[in-house]
């Protein structure tokens, strides 16, 4: 199970973190409304434990975003706030459950468990298709004009980014939080090792796509020939 944590509290965050860890969870933590709302669109989650109160976005704000754009993720909302109609609003906005704060952990670990075993909650995640290329994220398959081969676990991840952003350069930090998460410590030549992968990847099926390395920024994935 994959869970993204949304909430400028680093202290509690670190209390979620650990639970999740004992609970052999994969998770992500995010800081601040706009990383939490790119992160949510662009990865596949099994639940968002989401703060109302954060910088840059409020809580309701990315919430009713997620929704409109078709994230079907369970949503659970923490929030200090416990009037009625703070619950109200936070559940007509789209949360699947409202916690008030201060919460003991071992009950949003229970709720979080909870949303998870709702029937259709389960989100299958589509094709990324651009530049003639099709990526399947669940298998991992890469497709391009008949052939087709299988990309790693972080392969994939890479190549999705890439695809769901081409044309657009990606900075290196946006390309590492995206791909290892955003409190991981990976180094940055991890990214170009991948780097390296994809284009041998990309050649093997030859493709009329290239990862173009744009120097003191990041890489780009567009055309040949531009």
């Amino acid at each position: 199970m994959r869970i993204l944590i949304i909430e400028d509290d680093q202290d509690l965050c670190r209390f979620i973190a650990l639970a999740l860890e004992q609970s052999e969870c994969a998770f992500d933590i995010c800081h601040t409304g706009n990383d939490g709302l790119f992160f949510a669109k662009n990865q596949v989650y099994d639940a968002i434990i989401l703060d109302r109160m954060l910088p840059e976005l409020d809580g309701l704000t990315v919430l009713k975003s997620l929704r409109r754009h078709g994230v079907l993720t369970p949503i659970i909302l923490a929030t200090a706030l416990d009037g009625l109609h703070d619950r109200i609003d936070g559940l007509d906005a789209g949360a699947d459950d409202y916690l008030v704060k201060p919460f003991a952990v071992e009950e949003l670990m229970a709720r979080v468990r909870a949303v998870t075993r709702r029937p259709g909650n389960l989100q299958i995640s589509p094709s990324i298709t651009a530049l003639g290329l099709t990526l399947t994220p669940d298998s991992r398959r890469l497709d391009f004009n008949g052939a087709s081969l299988t990309l790693s676990k972080k392969e994939a991840a890479l190549l999705g980014f890439f695809l769901k952003n081409p044309g657009q350069t990606l900075p290196r930090a946006r390309i590492l939080s995206y791909v290892w998460g955003a409190s991981s410590e990976v180094e940055e030549g991890n990214l170009d090792n991948y780097i390296y992968f994809l284009r041998r990847r990309l050649k093997s099926l030859d493709a009329p796509v290239r990862l173009t390395t744009i120097h003191g920024v990041g890489y780009r994935l567009e055309e040949k020939g531009q």
